[in-house]
């Protein structure tokens, strides 16, 4: 995620207008308390700095000539950080968010559920996947069949 944060701020930003790119671009909700950590560590790396305090105190962060410099130097890192958040926020348009709360709540109760339902559940998720792959290979059979 840092170096996702540090490209953008190739242009002034503060700490929420981040956390609307990130959004915005890639699908990805954070909270203050994960991205204002990440700032300051890059602050302290002297890869950002702050350029002003703009209204209501909010500070404005940039990028560095040594946090251009890291880009450029990880290019490759921050290009397979870039799919993979595209294909992260595809995956959420494809109904991914629904499928993790479900998962969520899933993972808070899997204490707590009875043989049927783990039985149920089971079935669920073999007939799920079998259909992916049907999906993503374009129909047919499963080889599993």
């Amino acid at each position: 995620m840092k170096i996702l944060i540090l490209d953008l701020l190739r242009e002034p930003m503060h700490g929420y207008g981040i956390m609307a790119e990130l959004e915005g671009r890639y699908g990805m909700k954070l909270s203050a308390g994960t991205v204002y950590p990440i700032l300051a560590s890059l602050r302290r790396s002297g890869l950002i700095e702050v350029t002003s305090r703009g209204e209501r105190e909010k500070k404005t962060y940039v990028i560095t000539e040594k946090g251009l410099d890291y880009l450029a130097e990880h290019a490759d890192d921050l290009a397979e950080a870039k799919r993979r958040m595209r294909a992260y926020k595809a995956f959420l348009e494809l109904g991914g968010d629904e499928l993790r709360a479900a998962f969520k709540e899933l993972f808070e109760s899997v204490d707590e559920l009875t043989d049927e339902q783990r039985a149920r559940i089971r079935e669920l998720f073999t007939g799920c996947a079998r259909e992916l792959r049907l999906v993503l290979l374009g129909g047919g059979s499963y080889e599993g069949d």
